[in-house]
């Protein structure tokens, strides 16, 4: 308490002495001052001292009034005084948590950029600094770059970010960390080709072709390109040989994204045997994963229980996702949500629906969408309907009023677009559950709430030919799933549908029937109903052997046996 005093003292000192100078001189000091005369001197240091005694005397406010005073008076500063300033200012803004009033219109230039918050501001700062860097006016700064991209990453700039690492000189900025920059940039921005061709580049060069992290982001961006997963396992192999003899935590993290381009490679393969090959190799890459970082990586657990799951040794899996709710503290939600599907599969519906309502009670009202939408399918597979219809009617609440605020907000496309994927999602929810129940007129209705949504979605198209397939017009059924196929050729239910409504209507070759439910178990080998549809087909068209057809039936038992609620991944 005494040296808040104290610097508060001193902050007035300081505030006097720049008041009666800029009183004296309200156009500023005259360019031809000396800059090294001892006046000049005391007044730099008065200048750029005024912020730091307010934020030793906890007066925020206060510090970012001297910060504009100091940038936007004429003192007659030198270079290297106004970017200190600059910079400190930067990062007060953006890391003190104080709020700040807009700066002064009186101020700015007409047609001049307002900042219109903390952030803004302190982008603007930090480009400036960045300009002046490339004019070579001040020395490079590793740490402005490093605040910049914290700036523009929270607000949702990446492809900002990028520019101004492009606008750099290369003898600024090292080559493999502007690659390595820029590649993080596009890959957030979604832009996933193109930051697999700069990565391309950057490994393709003789000094940067060892570059582990460079490897290993090739490999994670390859995994998610289902055409580049082999590729993405040439990367992480590279990666592991060069971690060898090194770290080891590392090299847990290497073994963990070969996993990841292994279980993608194995979604391209169509024989079983080599699937399963590839799928067990997988599972190898992640027990390594995991046993060399010491089961602590909650990441190699996520993965290494989702791989348990996929393979159906759900046991495995629920141990997994238990230590990874041990390890993150039940602090993110797709733990929660990954153990309650695992239950689902064993069908312990009721643990798995306990599990979702403690995930509720810790989790903020925003973050309920995803969880409410399990627990109602979770209510659904224990035949409460009517629990599950006032589920569905609360998360319907909640986007509503997550909606309106979107409206209002900034840089928010991503969560916006989310949200308005899990309306439409419930919505159909809900047209499912009613076509269930033959009420055609509720599940049009909820169907015609959906057109505001994402009128041409391949799930709007498909649950509108389900509701015509209930009422026996398989004809319009059929154009229904036809248009789904169109929107998203990969669209496994529509797929399966099509084949039942054409095995129903007996018009088509069995032929045809079994390439769609073939492709349908090409794009999801884990299709309960693809196996068991194309069983029938092999049973009365006689276009397989007996043995064939009990091997369909086989696989379709076990799979609903073992079959969550929602998809795993």
């Amino acid at each position: 308490m005494y040296f808040r005093y104290l610097f508060a003292e001193a902050t007035q000192s300081c505030t006097v002495l720049l008041d009666i100078l800029e009183s004296s001189l309200p156009a500023g000091l005259p360019e031809t001052f000396a800059t090294d005369c001892k006046l000049q001197d005391t007044l730099s240091k008065a200048v750029e001292l005024l912020p730091e005694l307010c934020k030793l005397a906890d007066a925020p406010r206060e510090a970012i009034l001297s910060y504009r005073r100091a940038l936007l008076h004429q003192w007659n500063l030198d270079i290297q005084t106004t970017s200190r300033i600059q910079k400190e200012f930067a990062i007060f803004l953006l890391y003190s948590g104080a709020e700040s009033c807009p700066p002064d219109l009186r101020s700015q230039m007409d047609g001049s950029f307002v900042p219109r918050n903390n952030t803004e501001e302190a982008i603007l700062l930090l480009m400036i600094l960045l300009k002046k860097i490339s004019l070579q006016w001040i020395e490079w700064d590793p740490s402005i770059l490093d605040h910049l991209s914290y700036a523009l990453s929270i607000s949702g700039s990446l492809k900002t970010l990028a520019c101004k690492v492009e606008e750099l000189l290369p003898r600024i900025i090292d080559r493999q960390e502007m690659y390595l920059i820029l590649t993080l940039c596009y890959y957030g921005g979604g832009d996933n080709f193109t930051a697999l061709n700069l990565l391309r580049k950057l490994l393709s060069s003789t000094e940067d072709h060892t570059c582990v992290s460079g490897l290993l982001f090739a490999s994670k961006v390859c995994a998610e390109i289902p055409d580049c997963s082999s590729e993405g396992i040439i990367y992480a192999q590279r990666a592991i040989e060069s971690l060898q003899e090194r770290c080891g935590e590392l090299l847990g993290v290497a073994n963990c994204v070969l996993g990841l381009s292994l279980t993608a490679h194995s979604r391209t393969i169509l024989t079983d045997s080599e699937r399963v090959k590839i799928h067990a190799d997988a599972l190898k890459s992640f027990e390594s994963a995991g046993k060399l970082t010491k089961m602590s990586d909650t990441n190699i657990m996520y993965h290494l229980c989702l791989e348990n799951a996929e393979q159906r040794k759900l046991d495995t899996a629920v141990h997994y996702a238990n230590w990874l709710l041990k390890l993150e503290v039940g602090s993110t939600l797709k733990g929660w949500m990954l153990l309650a599907r695992v239950l689902s599969a064993q069908k312990r519906f009721l643990d798995a629906e306990t599990v979702i309502n403690v995930a509720l009670e810790q989790s903020g009202k925003w973050d309920h969408g995803e969880l409410l939408r399990t627990k109602a399918k979770l209510q659904i597979a224990q035949g409460q309907v009517k629990n599950a219809i006032e589920t569905y009617t609360q998360l319907l609440a909640i986007l509503q009023v997550q909606r309106k605020s979107f409206i209002l907000g900034e840089n928010l496309n991503e969560l916006g677009e989310h949200c308005r994927t899990l309306e439409l999602e419930t919505w159909l929810d809900l047209a499912s559950i009613y076509i269930k129940l033959s009420m055609w007129r509720d599940a049009e209705k909820c169907l015609s709430k959906t057109e505001a949504v994402s009128s041409y979605s391949a799930c709007r198209l498909y649950t509108a030919g389900l509701l015509n397939q209930s009422k026996g017009l398989y004809k319009s059924a059929l154009e229904d799933y036809s248009n789904a196929l169109a929107v998203n050729p990969s669209h496994v239910p529509s797929l399966v549908s099509s084949a039942v409504v054409l095995r129903k209507i007996g018009k088509q070759s069995p032929a045809i029937i079994r390439n769609l439910l073939t492709e349908a178990l090409r794009l999801d080998r884990m299709n309960a109903s693809a196996w068991y549809n194309l069983g029938l087909l092999y049973k009365e068209e006689g276009l397989g052997s007996a043995l064939e057809a009990a091997e369909c039936f086989e696989a379709a038992i076990l799979l609903e046996e073992t079959e969550p609620v929602e998809p795993f991944r």
